[in-house]
């Protein structure tokens, strides 16, 4: 192993509590306190408060406690120095399966998730998300800041457990400056950088339940967007880094663009920075002990900067793009400064969550996540779990797939997606193929991977036609943004990532913006379309249509606002710039159950060009009383 490899994980003199010492103890006698017996006074039963802190993008060496020295991220470290940190913890290459395993402790190509755009994303309806088991177990959930499962009801987080939702449901987003965000069905701007703006609206969230123990508990999901691109980040966090040597460079220095890096790495202490705000909050209600608080990422570095010496990056299924830390919180419970050293995954956490808060969780489909929670609180209660369950976790594989790719890891080796093994505690380069060695062990894997692909990956429905549900039942409203439909004639999408783009390039009557639906529930419906367009066009009619059944307005007032073209530290490559969109009515149109298309053209263009279209919302018109 290199020095500039994984043994630099953590600081000096971190305490390792490794699981036969747990044991010892208990033989000795000791006895640790257990999950859910008190809050802040011996007579509450009140369940603790989960706060879940996600990050995006950011790899598992972009932080200080792991030996990287190019920042600081004090808050971050203090979950690994107070808490447990899971040592070999693996997500997926890219966000939304990561986030659908956190969701449901399945793995996330069960409830249909298979990449991060155009329907790809969703997580399906039948599938019973960590949101459920806590609000049924009587908690006030709430969501804060990147979805990325799903826009549309059945898939909007207000349909998935959570009872408040302020932030987006795509992908990546483009403005982090007063951006557009949504709260619950209300389309607003947010006040200031997105990751401070989240944060507040997570403080806000949680400071009246935190505070009074007679109020529900609370389960809070704050779902950073940082770092991920577009690079943009205040100065004054980048100012510290515009000059400043890398000391900790990637496996390839020449292929590394260090100003993404100083950017990212940017992004990142002012992620921490907001983490601490969290911290604090929850600090200040005296609510440290009974609040579990937990932080990973989700998937690994969004460029080739520095993460230990792992072969890999974000969209590979090799260690550096699946592997995260994982810290969780628990004072008084969890033994502070411990570690678990076999390998875990975002699939765990649905289980251990509720473990650990001592809430009932009767998975309606089998679970693909082991409860760590005798692991975690070694109490004599757990005693009997405890051997049991460091077999499994001695014993089971995890499997990281993308793009046709599929990969498995062992708490030993790593087979990859071409089938070759390595041995991850001596090669995290991934650099000597073993199978010709260990034929063995390699053929045991390519067959785990096998069944997989054929059992899983295989045998997930594919339609031939994304549709996307209009009227679902219990929606107030449908939003279809143009990530979700197609253009006809010269129409486009304003950047080659879907996510966050708009249509542009309307100038003609054979122009055509489509959206594949699903109407769930006939009726009739309010139609609005977020729109721009310079004052030449104003006055064309447009026509919104499905089969025989249509509306049509005056495009007018006119509305130009610039695109966000200065806010970033690097280009942009595939994300649109972006821009503010204002509503407008198209008036009701009557929508019948089934397949169809949604179609929007002109009828009369004045100018050279029509509009740009950022989405169209449908609200269902409520029936006349009787």
């Amino acid at each position: 192993m290199q020095p500039d490899q994984l043994d630099q994980r953590t600081p000096s003199g971190r305490r390792m509590i490794r699981l036969p010492f747990q044991l010892l103890m208990l033989l000795a006698g000791i006895t640790l306190v257990q999950p859910n017996v008190t809050a802040n006074d011996s007579t509450t039963t009140r369940p603790p408060h989960v706060v879940v802190i996600l990050a995006d993008d950011a790899g598992w060496g972009d932080f200080s406690f792991i030996g990287n020295t190019n920042l600081t991220t004090p808050a971050i470290d203090s979950l690994a120095r107070d808490g447990v940190l899971l040592e070999q913890f693996f997500v997926q290459p890219v966000c939304a399966p990561t986030r659908a395993e956190l969701l449901t402790g399945r793995y996330h190509s069960r409830g249909g998730v298979r990449g991060v755009s155009r329907g790809e994303e969703r997580l399906a309806a039948s599938e019973q998300t960590i949101a459920d088991v806590f609000r049924s177990a009587g908690y006030a959930t709430g969501l804060f800041g990147k979805w990325h499962n799903g826009t549309q009801w059945p898939y909007h987080p207000l349909a998935r457990g959570f009872d408040h939702f302020y932030g987006f449901t795509e992908g990546h987003w483009g403005d982090y400056f007063d951006p557009p965000m949504q709260r619950n069905t209300e389309f607003v701007t947010g006040s200031g950088y997105i990751t401070d703006d989240i944060t507040d609206k997570a403080i806000t969230f949680l400071t009246p339940r935190l505070s009074n123990p007679s109020d529900q508990p609370a389960f809070c999901l704050i779902a950073f967007n940082t770092p991920h691109s577009p690079m943009c980040v205040p100065d004054a966090n980048f100012d510290r880094f515009a000059s400043r040597e890398l000391h900790k460079r990637g496996p390839t220095p020449r292929q590394e663009d260090e100003t993404f890096s100083r950017a990212a790495l940017a992004m990142v202490e002012n992620l921490d920075h907001n983490v601490g705000r969290v911290l604090a909050a929850i600090d200040a209600a005296d609510a440290s002990r009974d609040t579990i608080v937990v932080f990973f990422s989700d998937n690994g570095p969004n460029n080739a900067r520095w993460c230990g010496g792992m072969r890999g990056k974000k969209g590979s299924t090799d260690d550096g793009g699946v592997r995260s830390v994982c810290c969780i919180r628990f004072p008084e419970q969890i033994t502070a400064g411990g570690s678990l050293p076999q390998i875990t995954g975002a699939i765990d956490l649905l289980p251990t969550l509720a473990g650990l808060a001592g809430i009932p969780h009767s998975p309606p489909q089998p679970l693909d996540g082991l409860n760590l929670t005798p692991l975690l609180v070694p109490s004599a209660e757990h005693r009997s779990r405890q051997q049991a369950l460091s077999g499994q976790l001695e014993r089971r594989h995890i499997i990281a797939t993308f793009r046709g790719r599929v990969s498995v890891r062992t708490n030993q080796h790593r087979l990859d997606h071409e089938g070759r093994l390595y041995d991850m505690q001596v090669d995290l380069g991934q650099t000597q193929d073993l199978t010709a060695t260990n034929p063995a062990e390699a053929a045991r894997l390519q067959q785990i991977a096998a069944n997989f692909q054929n059992t899983v990956l295989d045998a997930v429905p594919r339609a031939a036609v994304e549709r996307f549900p209009v009227g679902a039942v219990g929606a107030p409203l449908t939003e279809l943004p143009a990530r979700d439909g197609h253009g006809v004639g010269g129409v486009v999408h304003s950047g080659q990532a879907p996510n966050c783009s708009f249509f542009t390039n309307w100038k003609t009557l054979s122009d055509a913006i489509i959206w594949d639906v699903e109407i769930q529930t006939p009726g009739t419906y309010l139609a609005e379309l977020w729109y721009t367009c310079p004052a030449a066009a104003v006055g064309s009619t447009i026509e919104l249509s499905c089969g025989d059944s249509r509306t049509t307005a005056m495009l007018k007032p006119f509305w130009d606002p610039p695109l966000n073209t200065t806010d970033d530290r690097v280009p942009r490559k595939g994300e649109s710039f972006v821009k503010p969109f204002r509503p407008l009515s198209l008036g009701e149109i009557d929508l019948q159950t089934g397949a169809c298309q949604l179609w929007l053209q002109a009828l009369d263009i004045p100018g050279a060009s029509v509009a740009d279209v950022r989405r169209l919302v449908l609200r269902p018109v409520p029936l006349p009383a009787q």
